[in-house]
């Protein structure tokens, strides 16, 4: 098979656009649209979930600025306060509040916009503006609905219609059918034997099992999955007729195995069209692409097939009538003839997850081009700012290659089986750019920061075969590179894995560089695109950096033999390999390969393996003063997108201050990685080798570790160490990486709190299971048990007693001296809250105090949240919390944000942690009171004082409730009670003037209405819910299996429990449920305000009283 790689050349005479698009060419006069003074409301997606993650804020934000560009009044709704476009400067008016109609009637009823925009806010904007559209909101307020129009947002969610609109223009599409419910009828009342009946007769008519069930409307492909048994199949359209907005499942013949690829494409209203890229998964097709790790530009497809389904991309957006960006979804095998079969399976009329990856791969800000469209202008009336010549006319071509991995909770989830399928698991991911598909991969698995939990010396080779090899994992790509360690051949491994050859094939290249530098040849391995510190670690040296994209365990050279583990200190050091490799060069990402020049400095390195000579296209001014600011990498549990809105605002704080300001960040959902952000962006792995790269290529003055989470202040302590080792004048800013380090290590911090007399929970660290059995003895069950240095709570539990000990320490972690285990008093019924703070090494100002909905037990990140307090406890000790903020920040010499977790109980204030750097809580903050905290701690970072900084605190007059968004409908099996241990994956905000409210328009942003009316179970001794509903607890019931059948059946209405199995099949059933005695009290609460104002107010003008927290 031929492989075709995208040239300058042959894409810029393939634009396809009428004699509209030659208009700037021919230099006549481009067409001026009217914009001045129209209002758009501009609708977000919500929190961050599976399956709609960071990259609706990195759109709205860019859209945000596009459409202002164009003179119109913008007013933006969502309901995360996490996100950069939420913040009040972003649109003339920001509304943090639920997107459902009943809230967006009232703000169009308040703004009276002229027009909307949907297809920037994700599924949940297009579903919504549906609504409106629906329920006549938009035709009452004259609102029209601005690019593509609503009647293509259902020709491509109906299937039917999609798939007789594509007959229509010749485009082949899979064999389908769809399963509806009748009218009138509910999914609760389809019995048995006529659900089997459709879905029988559905299979027929496909052509037999397999099929591929998809819900409509759905994010992610939730509900949807390959399916190969008929009861399974059963089951999961039942639940999809429950999930989908329009109750149809679509049964479709299986196209697995073939390769998956996407097509991002732009159109105007005048019919001009280009296609921005094309995008390859290496997993073929029975894997959701955002599962799926995925390549641009294509590799695979011989040019016959681009060009075929090109074409094909183009008469369907044409067909369509879609107007801005879109994907397309294509599904190729090789049938022997030259450019091979496909069929459209997919169209999403809308920016999407694959927008951000497309537009981060080729520097076209199709967010911004998608906005100016919708306002009326045509492509070549909008400029191309990435190369400031060319116009969004001008289809992208690139010199590069592409690579995007995942990235899935997995430590999180233990329980979960994490088999790749239709439907998404994932909660980010990272991309990496290089001159060679090796390059780009290994640098796309070191920033997804991903290390497999599995010993492959004990796993033999017919379960490496059937468990990571045929079955597709995160695990798999790990997998490869063990077969070839082990001898296995292409075509063994092409046979197993189903993965085309050719990408198999440069898997095998990265196994041989790796053997290579076992054996000393360090330049065939650099040039591959392994780090030096992984490749002194390969030749038996020491490896001191934080992430590795594949070490092999053992001798390579024996494949044959059993394989010895590497061994330490072989003598190889660091200085060895750089002396004998080619230094890392910056390229840029120019939107057109270099045929015109580029003016952003968008940049990544390669070693370019050409006589070793300095190849860098940086266009940076090393003589300006300059810092570098670590980003995050890819959103997880426990690390979201709140800290690329704390990175994004340092950027912006550095260049107020007149400082030139660099990003390192790989997550390309993200507005730190826009093009316009940063003065230099560099898309990068987060390792301490690849950000000292950075440094010494601006020669920046400082670096900041404090604001991407744990992931940058991991590399505080090696990348201090590599600067030193290269003798680089640059400074690691604010906090002492020392006293970070000093904050998360249990027993230095205990005996810091001790010597400044802050009460504290009573606990040590345990480094084997004997002492953690005595330390927990010595305490008293129950005990609050966890690892050292963990994000969001990893295996973080509470045990009662010995036994649950010993089982924690078998299941959950590895106990060792170096890897030591956190033994806690839990301090059961203590109220919980959280203090975000900015200090300059003199003076402190808090940001804001948040007490928790939950009390201990429930990890902070978790919990809802309250600000300000309200319970008269928190309200008694305000002075002492402040008290102890301000010694922890002396103690600790901070220089920069300070998060302090703390409990109060029976008058006492407990210390739980302290993090010397940037906290998940800091966006809910600044949304609530109106203090920029990042910003703040940048500039005293930067050099100023608080003093000077003239900041006042500020404590907001209405109540703000922060609420979760847990994944567990999208991972089935996992344990759906909130504890000690992180899950929530996004936030939003609720905000009114009594906290009932307020917890009912947070309950209302999670998509988890509380009911008024029906039936409640409740299992918790909480009194009022007789009120309002009609009331049953477990003895109402025969059995657990009862309960389960009722919630089935549609009987129950709400649930207040603690039992899994019961909440398993709310979570399933989609019934609103609480897993605690607080969050249950606190629904009862926001019942009893249902009938209060839903108050919808933009953030700017929420009231706030001047006032010191804990202030006398």
């Amino acid at each position: 098979m031929r492989h075709h790689h995208i040239t300058t050349f042959e894409i810029r005479f393939r634009s396809s656009y009428p004699i509209a698009g030659l208009i700037t060419m021919c230099g006549l006069p481009p067409v001026m649209t009217e914009n001045e003074d129209r209002t758009i409301l501009l609708i977000g997606s919500g929190p961050i979930q599976i399956g709609q993650a960071a990259e609706f804020d990195y759109s709205g934000a860019q859209a945000c600025r596009a459409l202002q560009e164009e003179g119109a009044r913008v007013v933006l709704v969502n309901s995360n306060p996490a996100t950069i476009m939420t913040d009040p400067e972003m649109a003339d008016k920001v509304y943090l509040e639920p997107i459902n109609t009943e809230a967006i009637s009232e703000i169009i009823r308040k703004e009276q916009p002229d027009g909307v925009i949907a297809g920037l806010g994700g599924q949940t904007g297009l579903n919504v503006t549906a609504e409106l559209a629906e329920e006549g909101v938009l035709e009452e307020h004259d609102v029209e609905i601005m690019g593509t129009p609503l009647e293509t947002i259902y020709a491509t969610e109906d299937r039917d219609l999609f798939k007789q609109r594509m007959e229509d223009i010749g485009e082949p599409v899979p064999s389908s059918t769809t399963i509806t419910l009748d009218e009138g009828e509910t999914v609760t009342e389809l019995t048995e034997e006529s659900l089997r009946d459709r879905v029988e007769d559905a299979v027929e008519e496909v052509g037999g099992l397999p099929v591929i069930a998809r819900t409509t409307y759905t994010l992610g492909g939730s509900g949807s999955g390959v399916v190969d048994e008929m009861d399974e199949l059963i089951e999961r359209v039942r639940k999809g007729l429950r999930l989908s907005r329009n109750s149809e499942v679509l049964i479709t013949e299986s196209i697995k195995g073939w390769v998956e690829l996407e097509y991002e494409v732009m159109r105007d209203a005048d019919d001009s069209c280009i296609i921005i890229c094309n995008m390859e998964n290496i997993d073929p097709m029975g894997i959701h692409t955002g599962e799926s790790t995925v390549v641009t530009p294509s590799q695979v497809i011989p040019d016959e097939g681009h060009q075929a389904m090109r074409d094909s991309a183009l008469k369907v957006i044409r067909e369509l009538g879609i107007e801005g960006g879109c994907n397309i979804q294509h599904a190729w095998r090789d049938d022997g003839t030259p450019g091979g079969e496909y069929r459209v399976v997919e169209v999403n009329p809308r920016v999407s997850r694959s927008s951000a990856l497309a537009s981060k791969a080729t520097g076209y800000p199709i967010a911004r081009v998608t906005a100016k469209v919708a306002m009326g202008k045509r492509l070549h009336e909008i400029d191309n700012e990435i190369t400031g010549e060319t116009t969004a006319a001008f289809e992208p071509a690139i010199d590069y290659v592409v690579t995007k991995v995942p990235r899935w909770p997995i430590d999180k989830f233990r329980d979960v089986e994490f088999e790749l399928s239709t439907a998404m698991k994932s909660t980010g991911e990272a991309m990496a750019i290089g001159r060679t598909f090796p390059e780009s991969m290994l640098k796309a698995l070191r920033s997804s920061e991903y290390d497999p939990a599995v010993d492959w010396g004990e796993v033999d080779d017919e379960e490496l075969e059937e468990e990571y090899l045929i079955r597709p994992t995160p695990d798999r790509p790990y997998a490869i590179f063990e077969a070839f360690a082990r001898g296995y051949t292409v075509d063994e491994i092409v046979d197993l894995t189903d993965i085309e050859r050719w990408y198999v094939e440069r898997f095998q290249q990265i196994e041989e560089a790796a053997e290579a530098a076992q054996n000393g040849d360090f330049p065939t391995a650099a040039e591959a695109g392994f780090t030096d510190q992984e490749i002194t670690a390969m030749a038996g040296g020491e490896f001191n950096d934080t992430h590795a994209s594949w070490v092999p365990e053992g001798d390579l050279s024996e494949k044959d033999d059993e394989i010895e583990a590497a061994t330490d200190g072989a003598g190889v050091t660091v200085d060895d390999v750089e002396a004998d490799t080619v230094h890392r060069d910056f390229k840029l990402v120019d939107t057109c390969a270099g045929e015109f020049e580029a003016t952003t400095p968008y940049y990544y390195s390669t070693r370019d393996p050409i006589s070793g000579i300095d190849r860098n296209e940086l266009q940076i001014d090393p003589d300006v003063e300059s810092v570098v600011v670590v980003g995050g990498g890819p959103i997880r549990i426990g690390q979201g997108v709140e800290f690329d809105y704390c990175s994004v605002h340092a950027v912006r704080a550095l260049r107020e201050q007149g400082i030139d300001a660099h990003v390192v960040n790989n997550n390309p959902e993200t507005v730190s990685t826009d093009y316009d952000t940063s003065d230099g962006l560099f898309f990068e792995p987060v390792t301490a080798e690849e950000v000292a790269d950075v440094i010494e290529a601006t020669n920046a003055d400082g670096v900041m570790v404090q604001f991407g989470g744990q992931t940058s202040v991991d590399i505080g302590h090696p990348l201090a160490q590599e600067l030193d080792r290269r003798d680089l004048d640059c400074e690691i800013m604010g906090t002492s990486v020392d006293a970070m380090d000093l904050a998360e290590d249990r027993d230095r911090f205990n005996k810091l709190m001790d010597d400044l007399g802050i009460a504290q929970a009573e606990g040590g660290s345990a480094t084997s299971e004997d002492e953690a059995l005595e330390l927990a003895q010595d305490i008293g069950y129950p005990v609050l048990v966890r690892p050292s240095y963990v994000l969001g709570g990893r295996a973080m539990d509470v045990v009662y007693n010995d036994e649950d000990l010993k089982t924690y320490i078998e299941e959950a972690v590895r106990v060792s001296p170096d890897k030591p285990i956190l033994v806690d008093d839990f301090l059961a019924d203590a109220t919980e809250l959280d203090v975000d703070a900015v200090a300059d090494g003199e003076d402190v100002l808090i940001g804001g105090v948040m007490e928790h909905v939950e009390t201990a037990g429930v990890h902070s990140g978790d919990s809802a949240c309250m600000i300000p307090p309200r319970s008269q406890e928190i309200k008694d000790v305000m002075p002492r919390i402040r008290e102890v903020t301000e010694d922890i920040a002396a103690a600790l010499e901070t220089e920069g944000l300070l998060n302090v977790q703390l409990a109060v109980r029976n008058g006492e204030v407990y210390v739980l942690e302290a993090n010397p750097r940037s906290s998940r809580t800091v966006p809910f903050i600044a949304k609530t009171t109106g203090v920029p905290l990042a910003k703040i701690a940048a500039k005293v970072m930067a050099g100023a004082t608080l003093d000077e900084l003239d900041y006042e605190e500020q404590i907001p007059d209405q109540v703000s409730v922060k609420e979760v968004v847990l994944p567990f409908d999208r991972l089935p099996g996992s344990d759906p009670r909130l504890g000690p241990e992180m899950k929530s994956t996004g936030e939003v905000m609720g905000t009114a003037g009594s906290f009932g409210k307020a917890y009912q328009k947070a309950q209302m942003c999670v998509d988890k209405p509380i009911p008024l009316e029906g039936t409640v179970l409740v299992d918790m001794p909480i009194i009022g819910f007789e009120d309002h509903f009609e009331v049953l607890d477990f003895d109402d019931f025969e059995d657990t299996d009862a309960i389960i059948e009722a919630i089935q059946a549609g009987e129950i209405d709400m649930v207040l429990s603690r039992e899994r199995d019961v909440l398993e099949t709310c979570v399933e059933e989609t019934v609103t449920y609480f897993s605690t005695i607080e969050s249950g009290e606190a629904a009862l609460e926001a019942i009893n305000a249902a009938d209060q104002p839903l108050n919808v107010q933009d953030i700017a003008a929420r009231p706030k009283t001047q006032r010191e927290w804990g202030g006398q």
